[in-house]
């Protein structure tokens, strides 16, 4: 396709150099990726799963793993740790 000259002018213009598309928004599975990276990222760095009886933190990860576990045929792709 072969743009008009005047729009090449207006796109090559700095002040639009910074200029990104939107990107899409995060589905519900895209939140429990992440979620379960997040609980990964955990364990690694504790080397052990997250209890219930630990801090804050610890406890609210402790229930995004149960909560992850019950969907484990969906987040299975994504689990390269083999934590759920």
């Amino acid at each position: 396709m072969d743009w008009p000259q005047e729009l090449l002018d207006i796109f090559a213009d700095p002040l639009l150099a910074d200029v990104k598309p939107k990107p899409q928004p995060l589905t519900a599975n895209d939140h429990k990726v992440q979620k379960l990276q997040v609980v990964a990222e955990w364990m690694a760095e504790n080397g052990r799963e997250p209890q219930s009886d630990g801090s804050l933190a610890e406890m609210i990860l402790c229930r995004a793993l149960a909560a992850l576990r019950k969907e484990k045929e969906l987040l299975e792709p994504y689990d390269t740790n083999h934590i759920l």
